[in-house]
């Protein structure tokens, strides 16, 4: 084979190349085809009790017809509130502290001993702390164990992710503003907020599933009677698998589509850290 013949068959297979959303489609059908192979075959005694524990695609979606889209959308408005108040009280408080420790640049040492604290401790422990200390909510209100833990969960890496981007500004901006009279509160509002954009905006995408974990989690400690931690624990009591596997992927969907509304979000708002014009 020729040199030419190379470059052709590789400008070829570069004209093929399917667009994300297709080979994402594409990923997700071979995801499932391979669940519902293994499920039927080799897992298909899997479980205590001679229950199935990995049940097919077809029977997952049965017991989500069955069930009814009241039961989910019960659960599911709960759990969302939770992580949703989580959510905007530890992204708006990581990104209070940011940008006080630019202003005040000696507060970065302790600002980023908190967020490392709140990383490595244990989720569990805390969760066990809250229990006591946290009233137990009312039939059908949010949880404040869950809305707390959903706030620790995003906190950590907003915290360092707006640090690197408001950091990342460029210095010669910095000391045109500096010459101008400008202090650190004129930087931080004219330079280094739009530099540090883009990676503010990737880090509250990145917080959106992390924020419904913390609020599941968190249901598991909040003695709650609706949301979707309660409703796993009643089903896998109950050895429903199917019901289990469609809580499961239910939620795995709630927070992919949390994740890419704030995708949407960050292209709109900051075009250039995705490549894209206006």
């Amino acid at each position: 084979m020729t040199t030419d013949q190379v470059v052709s068959r590789g400008a070829a297979v570069r004209a093929v190349r399917l667009p994300a959303w297709a080979s994402g489609v594409l990923g997700a059908i071979g995801i499932v085809l391979v669940w519902w192979l293994l499920a039927a075959t080799v897992f298909s005694n899997v479980g205590p009790g001679g229950v199935q524990a990995i049940p097919t695609p077809p029977q997952v979606v049965e017991e989500f017809v069955q069930t009814g889209w009241s039961y989910f959308a019960r659960n599911f408005s709960v759990t969302i509130i939770e992580a949703g108040t989580g959510y905007l009280w530890g992204n708006g408080l990581a990104l209070l502290l940011a940008a006080l420790v630019l202003v005040v640049p000696r507060l970065e040492g302790v600002v980023m001993q908190l967020a490392i604290i709140t990383y490595c401790i244990p989720i569990v422990a805390i969760g066990m702390l809250l229990v006591v200390i946290i009233p137990v909510p009312k039939p059908g209100e949010p949880s404040g164990t869950a809305s707390f833990l959903a706030a620790l969960a995003v906190f950590f890496t907003t915290v360092v992710g707006a640090l690197l981007g408001l950091k990342a500004a460029d210095r010669a901006s910095l000391d045109v503003v500096t010459v101008y009279g400008g202090t650190r509160l004129t930087q931080l509002r004219k330079i280094r907020l739009i530099a540090a954009l883009p990676a503010i905006l990737n880090a509250l995408q990145i917080a959106v599933p992390a924020a419904f974990l913390g609020a599941v989690l968190g249901e598991f400690f909040g003695k709650v009677e609706l949301g979707v931690g309660p409703a796993m624990i009643a089903a896998q009591q109950a050895l429903d698998a199917p019901r289990v596997w469609a809580l499961a992927l239910v939620s795995g969907a709630v927070a992919l589509i949390g994740y890419a509304l704030l995708g949407v979000i960050a292209r709109a708002v900051a075009p250039w850290s995705k490549g894209a014009r206006r």
